[in-house]
C-alpha cells in the first residue's frame, strides 16, 4: 500500500527524522552514548514521546529526570556531535522519498523539522534530497516547535501555498498535532513504513 498525495495538495511538507530519514534507531544509539557518559541510560520511549523536540529540549528532559548534574546545553552538544558523524552513514525511507521525487517540479515542497540548521542539512545531503525542496524550516528557525504550528506555517509562507492546501507527512505525534494545528491535511506515515523491532521493546 503506497502513501498517497490529496488531489488537494498544492504543496508538499515533510518531516525529516523518521519520515524522510532512517534516522531514529541512530539517534536512540547517540543519545545512549552520551548516557554511558553522563550516567544514565535512555528511555527509547523517549523518542516516541517527544519526536519533533529540538535535541535541547531531550537534554532538559534527561537531566531533570535522572538528577544529573550537568548542563543540558553540555549533553546537547555532546549528543550532536556524535549524531552528526553517525548521520553521514544514514539511509533513506524510500516510501516517503519516493513521493518527494515524483512530485518534484510539480508541487512546491518544504522540510519542517525540529532537527537543527546543521543536522537537518548534513541528512538530507547525505540522502542527496536537498535539491527537491525550496524550503528548510529548521528547530534554528522558529520560537516555538512543534507541536506548535509555527514549523510548518513557516514552511506554508517560504513555499507560497496556503495552509489548508498544503499535506504535511509526519511519524511523530507531536509532528501530527502541529499540523492539524496549522490546519494543514496530514498523512501519519508509520502505518507505511518498518521502523524495526527497537521501536516496540
Amino acid at each position: 500500500m503506497a502513501i498517497e498525495v490529496s488531489k488537494n495538495a498544492k504543496g508538499l511538507i515533510f518531516d525529516l527524522d523518521g519520515t524522510l530519514s532512517d534516522s531514529l534507531q541512530g539517534h536512540v544509539s547517540t543519545w545512549n552514548m552520551v548516557g554511558e557518559k553522563y550516567g544514565f541510560v535512555f528511555d527509547v520511549n523517549m523518542i516516541i514521546e517527544m519526536t519533533g523536540r529540538p535535541t535541547i529540549e531531550f537534554a532538559k528532559k534527561i537531566v531533570e529526570q535522572f538528577g544529573i548534574a550537568a548542563d543540558p546545553k553540555d549533553l546537547a552538544q555532546t549528543k550532536q556531535e556524535a549524531f552528526w558523524d553517525l548521520a553521514k552513514s544514514l539511509q533513506p525511507i524510500n516510501e516517503v522519498v519516493s513521493i518527494v521525487k515524483e512530485y518534484y517540479g510539480k508541487l512546491p515542497m518544504a522540510v519542517g523539522t525540529g532537527a537543527g540548521r546543521k543536522t537537518a542539512h548534513i541528512q538530507l545531503e547525505t540522502l542527496n534530497i536537498t535539491k527537491y525542496f525550496n524550503a528548510i524550516v529548521s528547530a534554528d528557525d522558529v520560537r516555538k516547535y512543534k507541536p506548535e504550528p509555527h514549523t510548518f506555517l513557516k514552511c506554508a509562507r517560504l513555499i507560497g501555498v496556503e495552509p489548508q492546501y498544503c499535506q504535511v507527512f509526519e511519524d511523530g505525534v507531536l509532528g501530527i498535532i502541529a499540523a492539524q494545528n496549522a490546519g494543514m491535511m496530514v498523512t501519519d506515515v508509520r502505518p507505511y513504513i518498518n521502523y524495526g523491532a527497537w521501536l516496540s521493546q
